[in-house]
């Protein structure tokens, strides 16, 4: 099931319990926007909803799901950030936060040059809780840590100075290839995996 799928199922399984007859015309009306794929109109009633009722757990999730759908995602770690505080056992919220945090560290603005580094660790951590709460098996989260430690690595790589961050690099895309290779073990047949394989190991050897 894809991750788009299983928010979606999530989403109807809180909406569809027992707090159904406790929610507000915002929390409706968001949800409806984003079964629609209107996401845009979601974050919209979503934010009154959330003015209204701030720790409404339902309401946290869909607004840093429809805000990371907007590509507004530092408005989506923040989001994920207080849900996680009242909700932290549920994976898939480090999953998008961790997610979101890549496209913040990947993002060339200047004005977030100096958060950057912050940025990949911290979504390496999220990746990495979502691991730890899922469990390794899980591709898809496997896939995107392996992208984090790439990303991380190449950024790194543009400043090395000394031999230690040479070594530092290294790790980084030794680290990537681990994950991608655990990928290999369950799903063989993915070529763009094992692309992805050849392109780290070919960027170690250009460090050597």
């Amino acid at each position: 099931m894809n991750y788009l799928k299983q928010t979606t199922l999530l989403l109807l399984v809180f909406l569809t319990g027992p707090s159904i007859a406790q929610t507000n015309s915002y929390d409706k009306l968001g949800f409806q926007a984003l079964m629609k794929g209107d996401f845009k109109a979601a974050v919209s009633q979503l934010e009154k909803a959330d003015t209204k009722d701030p720790s409404n757990v339902n309401v946290l999730k869909m607004l840093g799901y429809s805000y990371y759908q907007c590509g507004n995602f530092e408005n989506s770690v923040a989001t994920y950030s207080r849900y996680i505080a009242l909700k932290p056992a549920d994976y898939s919220a480090y999953y998008y936060r961790g997610k979101a945090r890549l496209n913040v560290a990947n993002d060339p603005r200047e004005s977030l040059n100096q958060m950057r580094e912050s940025f990949y660790l911290s979504s390496i951590k999220d990746f990495s809780k979502a691991i730890e709460l899922n469990g390794e098996e899980d591709a898809q989260l496997l896939q995107n840590r392996g992208l984090a430690y790439k990303d991380y690595a190449i950024y790194k790589s543009y400043k090395i100075k000394k031999t230690v961050d040479k070594v530092s690099c290294i790790s980084l895309f030794n680290n990537s290839v681990s994950d991608f290779q655990k990928i290999l073990l369950v799903q063989p047949q993915r070529i763009d995996i094992t692309n992805l394989i050849a392109y780290v190991k070919a960027q170690i050897t250009s460090l050597k």
